[in-house]
Order: C-alpha cells, then structure tokens, then sequence
C-alpha cells in the first residue's frame, strides 16, 4: 500500500466515478492526498462518492460519448482543482448477448463508450498536457482480460477494449516526450453489485467462473484501485504503455487447467 500523502500533487479525474470500481478509485486516490474530479451521466452517485472522498473533490457530469461535454468537464475541473494530472478512463458498458442478436444501437452504445470515449478524454487531457509543456502526467485505462482472448456474449465490450489496448500502447509511444505515462489495468471477474447482476446472474454461472481462477476468488474494488494507484504514482515512474492484468491467474488458463 502506498504511503499517505504519496499522491498530493495529482489532480485526477475519473470517468465512471459514481459507482462500482471508479468509486473505488476515486476514494483511494484521494485517501493517498490527491485531488479528485468524479465525470459520469448522472449527478447523484457522484456527488455521493465526492461526499465520502478526503479531501478536495468535484462532480462533472458529462457523457464521455461527447466530446464537448469532455472539453466543458476539464473546463468546471480545473476551474475547482487546477490543472488535471491524471485521468483514469473507467467509464464502461456492458451486457451479454449473441453476436447476432446485438442490435446496431447496442453496439454503437458500448464502443462509444469504451473506445471513443476513452480516446475523448484521453485526447483532452493530452492537448492540455502538452500545451502547459509541465509534463508528469498518467492515464490509467481499464479495460478487461478479454480484450486478448475474445469473450464470448461480449463481443461489443471485448471489440471496444481491444481497441483501447492499442490506444494505451500507440499513445504511450506518441506522447512520452510529454512526460505523458499512458498504461491500462484489465480486472478479471471483480465482484460487484452490477457485475453480479450482469454477468454471473446464477450461483452455477459463479462456480463455473470460479473454478477457472487459480487463486479461486473474484477480484475486488479494492484490488483494482490499490493497481491504479501504483501506476499513476511516482512507484510507477519508468512504467509506460503496459497492460497490468488482475484476474487471480485466469489468464494462464489455456488448457492448462481441469
């Protein structure tokens, strides 16, 4: 765990901060002294997690679909907190369905999101980063395992964060000279209230999940935020354009596992 304080001089703004793992980072990021701004659709979750933050924090609603609304965000953001330093792309949609049962709006719902929003917020920051010329910046992406290994039921989510891994790899080239760290995380199975509800509705959708991971237990919030924390800080300072996958072990699972 990194020590209290270690974040002081960070301003992060977190899309998808009013619940579920972008809670959980918000509020570990500020436990740790940084200054936090909370970007998502609907103002009362996050102005629930800005009330349980230590320390400094914002509300910007804002659809990350939408480039302007991104723009107008970092605008009320910077306007409260300073500067933006750090941006943890987190904001996500996902449901399972047959490929040929997605309909074309439901695609278009779950890329937007992911990938061009990913790459709105990302794009935003880099402008202001770059044009300040002060450097000393991360972007922390989430994405999932099966971004690599396909996954089926979710071929709109596994498709978008594909495409956010290259996203994290092309930018961390383009944009070290800037002082820019762009890396990602990809949680395995994190149990959480909408995860159970999406994903693993049934106590034998849960067990057949379980039995894959080796450490045989899902993740946690807690897990994932502690990894954020990691690379947006100082710890992480020569670490760039990597993919810090968090999933027990799962990923191993090739065949090697009954």
């Amino acid at each position: 765990m990194l020590p209290d304080g270690s974040l002081a001089d960070r301003v992060a703004l977190i899309t998808g901060g009013g619940t579920g793992l972008g809670r959980a980072m918000a509020l570990e990021l500020g436990r740790l002294g940084a200054k936090v701004a909370v970007v998502g659709r609907r103002r009362e979750p996050l102005a629930e997690t800005v009330a349980q933050l230590h320390g400094e924090g914002f509300a910007a609603p804002a659809d990350v679909r939408d480039p302007d609304a991104v723009a107008a965000a970092f605008d009320e953001t910077e306007a409260a907190l300073g500067p933006v330093t750090t941006l943890v792309n987190n904001a996500a949609g996902n449901f399972l369905v047959r490929a040929q049962e997605l309909s074309p709006n439901g695609w278009r719902a779950v890329v937007g999101i992911v990938l061009d929003g990913t790459f709105h917020c990302s794009r935003e920051l880099g402008r202001r980063v770059i044009e300040r010329g002060d450097g000393n910046a991360q972007i922390v992406n989430i994405v999932a395992s099966y971004a690599w290994t396909g996954g089926p039921g979710t071929v709109h989510s596994a498709a978008a964060k594909a495409g956010v891994v290259n996203l994290t790899r092309t930018l961390a080239v383009e944009w070290a000279q800037h002082g820019i760290r762009v890396n990602a995380i990809a949680p395995g199975p994190v149990d959480t209230e909408e995860t159970r509800e999406r994903l693993w509705p049934t106590e034998e959708i849960r067990e057949r999940l379980l039995r894959r991971i080796p450490l045989h237990r899902f993740g946690t919030e807690e897990d994932v935020a502690h990894a954020c924390a990691y690379l947006v800080s100082d710890y992480a300072g020569y670490v760039t354009g990597d993919v810090l996958t968090i999933d027990g072990g799962a990923w191993l699972e090739q065949g090697m596992f009954v």
